[in-house]
């Protein structure tokens, strides 16, 4: 089998070592000296230049809601405009700029990422309430993104000739759609707002980033360090901003050739509908890329190694208290299994250590905000009323009262029809059911409108083969948690409702932000070819 990419990851920090610790421990002072200064503010960037929002936001520390990290100056529609003038503008010189420049930009990016990745990852702690390890994972996926597409265009750039014809010539070529709306989520706040940018801006796009209002302190680092990389002032614009007025007008514009979207169901079903509307001076039909979440499920075998699965199972459903697209939140235990494997499962969960995201012991640290705790809130206590709690972890008073913490929760014996089965919860929720036979586990675990991560943990090798045929999502994997795709290692992206696109980090992504060309000559002039003269 071949192999596609010798792509090297960024290596992850291991927070055993006291070099590791000290370095993060360093830059969340760091972090926290900015914070006690007010020095932490983010603000719109147009053309280049420093622009005043309509309207300052407050980022509260989810693990401590007392505490402000920073504000950000939410853009105007006023503000996107001249934003999309400047862009449009900037379009014709970038896209003329050689792909190795641009992809060489993308290099110095990444190095200088890398060479800020402590702080970045402390910011993200603070802002996002990411404990450690997940913050960290954050940053060398942007790192890696930043590397690997440049890589890619590498690969991707150059002419290509489709064959050798006497007498002809048949170039296939690829090149910019245009101005690219870049609309990231908060839960992934650099990682996947650089994977989409960094796509956008090496094949030649120019961008508008308008980041999720919740982490707009850690979109705007990642805007100046495409700045400092090389990327030129009328190629990108920072536009923090409300996604139903600044989302809205960039993604009906009639000048936006591209829409990147990664987030909700909902929201991206509406960008999808209003991008497909063709607006008066609109020039072409909009590409629409967007990443839409999962109601992913592990099956665990009636022969599977409980140790190795109840590891992964707590990984996949609370890592990063569930807040991953890639989350594991549909439980399935065949046979006999069931009951022995809930029992250690439930011991398990009463033993997590949930704790501020600054914590380096927090495994469960708080979720994004006080809207999604009262919204996942809402969820148990819902649940509670239709089926039995199995476990759920106790949350210690200090944090409790402090933070936006959800107590991770399981649910047992959860009937298909419920909406703790079928609806994307997007917390730490997870909801069990017995499958009698392998293939009956397989059934429930596709039974959804989703189709992004899945994951089976399986001796039977005969098991495991009608998982790879049968158990159809975007990322499967086997024996091992399902969240943490690699850049190039696991190009992550799903079907159905989980997404419109190519998988990013994978060596497709690219050509989404690319129309090819063909470009033929008749090279025979007067009866004479040049193909010939040899």
């Amino acid at each position: 089998m071949e192999t596609i990419t010798t792509f090297r990851n960024e290596p992850l920090r291991d927070f055993s070592e006291e070099r590791n610790r000290s370095d993060m421990e360093v830059a969340l002072s760091e972090v926290e000296s900015l914070i006690r200064s007010k020095a932490l503010h983010a603000a719109p960037i147009v053309a280049g230049r420093r622009r005043e929002g309509e309207e300052p936001m407050q980022r509260r520390d989810p693990s401590n809601t007392s505490v402000v990290v920073g504000t950000t100056e939410l853009a105007s529609v006023k503000l996107a405009e001249e934003a999309m003038l400047s862009c449009l503008a900037g379009f014709p010189g970038w896209r003329a700029r050689p792909f190795s420049e641009r992809a060489a930009i993308l290099q110095r990016a990444a190095g200088i990422l890398k060479e800020k990745s402590a702080f970045l990852a402390a910011l993200i702690v603070r802002e996002a309430g990411k404990p450690w390890r997940e913050a960290d994972a954050d940053v060398a996926e942007a790192i890696d993104f930043c590397a690997y597409y440049a890589q890619e265009m590498l690969r991707v750039g150059p002419a290509r000739r489709t064959q050798d014809v006497l007498g002809e010539d048949n170039v296939l070529l690829y090149q910019p759609r245009g101005v690219a709306a870049v609309i990231s989520p908060w839960n992934f706040p650099l990682a996947i707002t650089c994977g989409m940018a960094a796509a956008a801006l090496v094949t030649g796009n120019t961008v508008i980033l308008k980041p999720a209002e919740q982490t707009g302190l850690i979109a705007h680092e990642l805007a100046r360090v495409f700045f400092d990389a090389g990327v030129p002032a009328d190629a990108l614009a920072f536009l923090p901003g409300r996604g139903e007025t600044v989302g809205r007008f960039l993604v009906e514009h009639p000048s936006t050739a591209l829409v990147a979207f990664t987030g909700s169901r909902p929201v991206g079903l509406e960008i999808a509908k209003a991008a497909a509307e063709v607006r008066p001076g609109q020039r072409g039909l909009k590409r629409v890329i967007a990443e839409l979440g999962g109601k992913n499920a592990i099956i665990v075998d009636d022969d599977a190694d409980f140790d190795d699965a109840i590891r992964g199972v707590l990984q996949s459903a609370f890592g990063f208290a569930g807040q991953k697209c890639s989350a594991c939140s549909r439980l399935i235990v065949v046979g006999d299994a069931y009951e022995p494997f809930l029992a250690r499962l439930a011991a398990a969960t009463r033993d997590i250590i949930v704790s501020r995201a600054e914590d380096p012991s927090a495994f469960l640290g708080p979720v994004i905000d006080e809207e999604s705790q009262a919204r996942i809130a809402s969820v148990i206590e819902a649940g509670e009323q239709q089926c039995p709690v199995l476990a759920q972890a106790v949350l210690p008073q200090e944090v409790s009262r402090s933070g936006t913490f959800v107590a991770p929760t399981i649910f047992r014996d959860v009937p298909s029809t419920s909406a703790l089965w079928t609806d994307e919860i997007f917390g730490p929720v997870l909801a069990c059911a017995r499958a009698a036979t392998f293939e009956q586990a397989l059934e429930m675990a596709v039974a959804s409108d989703y189709a992004l991560t899945g994951g089976v943990y399986s001796r039977h090798p005969g098991h495991i083969e009608k998982a790879r045929e049968h158990f159809r999502v975007g990322n499967l994997y086997i024996n091992r948690s399902i969240t943490g795709a690699l850049v190039g290692r696991q190009p992550f992206g799903g079907f159905a409702f989980s997404g419109i696109g190519s998988k990013a980090g994978g060596p497709d992504y690219l050509l989404q932000f690319l129309e090819p060309r063909v470009v033929t000559e008749n090279t025979m002039r007067r009866g004479f070819s040049p193909d010939l003269t040899s």
